[in-house]
């Protein structure tokens, strides 16, 4: 139960602090996220509340999927995200779930009713959406460690292969 109440600490803080520094400043990206690109950066905080950009990550490969909980493709590929994230978190990949627009209480209440302790940051403004041109949901980065976007899906994985598939062109 505390890795679930650091995990909505960390998507609280997460939606209301990256909207606000996004706000304060940072203009728009202009381009669409394509394969072979810089990641859009981004800022969120981490469990002791320090902040943290997608930028500090460099070195490490860096998984995003952009979801919400009443979206039926996501919900469906939640388990093998999960599985995922046991497996690969050792092997230095670094999983975000980026919840598009749902509150804290929304997402805290899903993760617990799923079972799921996947990192998720909330995106309750859809500035971070915005940055990457999401359209459609599920949608699911692969950044390599130079933080170069690799390779990109729209829509569901249909099994924990099918997103390993993905993970073997960041991971070293």
């Amino acid at each position: 139960m505390n890795k679930l109440l650091k995990a909505i600490l960390v998507i609280t803080l997460a939606s209301v602090l990256a909207a606000g520094f996004t706000m304060a400043g940072c203009s728009s990206n202009s381009t669409t996220p394509t394969v072979g690109n810089p990641a859009p950066d981004f800022q969120f905080y981490n469990p002791e509340e320090e902040p943290i950009s997608l930028s500090d990550l460099r070195g490490k490969p860096v998984m995003l999927n952009f979801w919400a909980t009443w979206c039926g493709p996501c919900v469906s590929e939640m388990p093998y995200i999960q599985q995922v994230y046991e497996e690969w978190s050792a092997r230095g990949l670094v999983l975000l779930a980026i919840n598009i627009g749902e509150t804290s209480s929304q997402v805290e209440e899903f993760l617990q009713n799923h079972n799921l302790s996947v990192p998720v940051l909330l995106d309750t403004r859809q500035v971070i959406a915005q940055k990457y041109s999401i359209r459609a949901i599920p949608t699911t980065f692969f950044i390599d460690k130079d933080g170069i976007i690799q390779a990109m899906k729209v829509g569901p994985f249909p099994n924990k292969e099918a997103i390993e598939s993905e993970l073997n062109k960041i991971m070293p």
